[in-house]
């Protein structure tokens, strides 16, 4: 049985669209300019209506010793009248695609839902800037949002992290330099099908190679990119992480079908073997960002459902 037959078939609609219009998926195209256009039209054909129970705020974080400034997007429920928990949000992409403008339907879900205060931060991609740039943008974005936290009218005490694919594996790298810097303090952690390990040595990373999402070839050349050259450390790929106690509680989920899928498990596991509160998912039938691509399927909406849950209980105060 090949891999392609073991996706949910509700969710596999649309991916078999974007292949017959994209032979091979994104991956496929070579130059990473043209495959973040390529993306960037996909995501812009979508029309998700606005939500009027969600303000949006554009700012900017200065920059510092000679940095350039960092974009943040501030979402908030228009009627929230005291301060609410907050949701730092990290978009995906491959660290070398994607854009909070990308997924804005997803931070304005996550306010909306857990009833939170998102702020999303626009960090540098690679390969134009490779690690560590992409995770110290995020971190800094971190600290600007726990220094302000009063004027965006968020509870420090009731603070997560949260991001999905190369925004989950900055999720945990940024929870780690919180940690290691004595940050600023996180109460949870939501890293979804992170991308953690530069390695590509695990079973479903050699089982994931023509799904067209995210496959092997593409995510070693994401991985080459990423790293320029560079070793890997921790904050790079935090499958590397000698240590992880004193992360915050987490959850964590993947698909059957997605090339983290073992890394992730492996990850979850070794948290929980850290002490650190874990709430693993792995959903049979789902590949890589499923619920993203069929945001109605059956199999999506309860994707959906849990980690609304999981961040509204972690978070309730």
């Amino acid at each position: 049985m090949s891999r392609r037959e073991l996706i949910d078939p509700e969710v596999r609609v649309p991916l078999d669209q974007l292949l017959e219009a994209l032979p091979g998926g994104f991956n496929a195209v070579a130059d990473i300019v043209e495959r973040r256009a390529a993306v960037k039209a996909m995501l812009a054909a979508i029309e998700v209506p606005d939500n009027p129970r969600v303000r949006k705020e554009d700012r900017t974080i200065a920059g510092v010793h000679g940095e350039p400034d960092i974009s943040i997007r501030v979402y908030r429920p228009v009627d929230a009248t005291t301060d609410l928990p907050g949701i730092y949000f990290i978009h995906g992409g491959g660290m070398i695609l994607g854009s909070v403008d990308g997924e804005d339907p997803i931070a304005t879900l996550l306010c909306d839902r857990v009833g939170a205060v998102v702020v999303s931060v626009e960090y540098r991609l690679a390969p134009e800037n490779p690690h560590p740039v992409p995770v110290e943008d995020c971190y800094r974005g971190l600290v600007w949002t726990a220094e302000h936290a009063r004027e965006l009218g968020i509870d420090l005490d009731r603070l997560a992290i949260f991001g999905a694919s190369a925004g989950g594996g900055l999720t945990i790298a940024t929870a780690l330099m919180a940690r290691d810097r004595r940050g600023p303090a996180l109460t949870f952690m939501m890293p979804i099908y992170p991308m953690i390990d530069d390695r590509n040595q695990t079973s479903s990373s050699y089982e994931i190679t023509d799904i067209g999402i995210w496959d092997r070839s593409g995510n070693i050349e994401a991985w080459a990119w990423y790293l320029g050259g560079k070793p890997a450390d921790q904050y790079a790929a935090p499958s590397r992480a000698e240590d992880l106690t004193g992360l915050p509680p987490a959850f964590i989920d993947v698909g059957t079908v997605d090339l983290f899928r073992d890394e992730d498990i492996a990850f979850a596991q070794r948290l929980m073997q850290a002490g650190v509160p874990t709430e693993l998912h792995v959903h049979p039938g789902s590949y890589h960002a499923a619920e993203t691509f069929a945001a109605d399927a059956a199999l999506s909406t309860r994707i959906w459902a849990l980690r609304v849950d999981a961040l509204r209980r972690a978070l309730a105060g």
